[in-house]
C-alpha cells in the first residue's frame, strides 16, 4: 500500500500551520474565536495524519478502521486464547483458511505445543518477508478453495475459516464447507460477518470476484443442517464459558461444527 506525504512535514517545509496567522493579528479576537480556531486547526492536521497514515500487510485492524468495515480474521487473532480454552489439545495442530492468514499462522505458531498452517484464498499482492518466508517453507498455501483442498482427510485437528465464506455463493458453499470439515479430526471453527456490516471496499470487489454476502445465523444453521453439518454444542459452552468470563463480545459470528464421523 503506498504511502501518503507526511502532513506533519508539509507543514514544516512551508514555514507555517494553518490559523497561526489568525493570532498575531491587531484587532485581539475574542476568546472564544481563539479557542475555536485552535480546536479546529488540531482536527484538521489529526485527520490529515490519520488518513494519510500508510497501512502495511497484516495491519488488517488499521485497514478496517479506515474502511469502516469489520475483519473476521483479526477476530481470530483476538479469540486465539478463548479457542485454547474450549479445544484445548484440538488446537495441536492448525489450520487457518482466509485473507491475511500469515497474520494467523505466525500468531499460532508462537504459541506452545501448537503446529499451524495456513491457505491464502486470494493473491498475495502485498506480502511482507515473513508471510513469503512461510509460503517458501510451504506452510502458508495460496489456493482457490472452491476446489478440494491439497490434504489428506484428518490432516489437522482444527480447522478455522475467516473472510473468505461470505465471499462465496451457495453453488461453492455447498461443496466448500464439507471440504474443510473433511481435512479437520476434531471440528471446523467458522467466523462469518453479521448481516448489515460492511466488508469489502468497491476496490477489492475484483480480487475476491464478488461483494460480500453476510448471511443471518438462522440462514447458517439451515445451511450446516442442509449440509448434514452438526454445531458442536460442548464446544459452544465452553468456548462461551470463555468469552463471558471477560465480557467478550466477537464483532463476528463464530460457529463451531462437528468432525466427519
Amino acid at each position: 500500500m503506498s504511502r501518503r506525504p507526511n502532513a506533519a512535514r508539509r507543514f514544516g517545509e512551508s514555514g507555517s500551520i494553518p490559523f497561526v496567522g489568525a493570532f498575531h493579528s491587531k484587532s485581539h479576537p475574542s476568546p472564544l474565536l481563539t479557542i475555536g480556531l485552535f480546536v479546529v486547526g488540531a482536527l484538521l492536521i489529526v485527520g490529515y495524519l490519520y488518513h494519510g497514515s500508510g497501512g502495511r500487510s497484516g495491519d488488517i485492524g488499521a485497514l478496517n478502521r479506515l474502511d469502516g468495515g469489520v475483519s473476521c480474521t483479526q477476530e481470530v487473532q483476538r479469540l486465539i486464547p478463548y479457542l485454547k480454552k474450549a479445544y484445548g489439545d484440538s488446537m495441536r495442530k492448525v489450520l487457518h483458511v482466509g485473507p491475511e492468514t500469515c497474520s494467523i499462522v505466525s500468531q499460532l505458531l508462537k504459541e506452545e505445543d501448537t503446529e499451524a498452517w495456513g491457505v491464502e484464498p486470494y493473491e498475495l499482492d502485498d506480502a511482507d518477508s515473513n508471510c513469503k518466508s512461510l509460503v517458501h517453507k510451504g506452510v502458508v498455501r495460496v489456493a482457490d478453495i472452491k476446489f478440494p483442498l491439497p490434504y489428506r482427510p484428518k490432516s489437522f485437528s482444527l480447522v478455522i475459516v475467516s473472510d473468505a465464506l461470505d465471499y462465496l455463493s451457495p453453488k461453492y458453499l455447498n461443496k466448500t464447507v464439507p471440504e474443510l470439515v473433511r481435512v479437520s479430526s476434531d471440528g471446523l471453527v467458522i467466523l462469518s460477518g453479521y448481516p448489515g456490516q460492511q466488508r469489502a471496499k468497491v476496490a477489492e470487489l475484483s480480487k475476491f470476484g464478488r461483494p460480500a454476502k453476510l448471511r443471518s445465523s438462522s440462514w447458517w444453521i439451515r445451511f450446516f443442517i442442509q449440509t448434514s453439518l452438526e454445531e458442536n454444542e460442548p464446544v459452544i459452552k465452553k468456548f462461551e464459558q470463555a468469552t463471558s468470563k471477560k465480557s467478550l463480545s466477537s464483532a463476528c459470528q463464530v460457529f463451531h461444527i462437528k468432525p466427519l464421523h
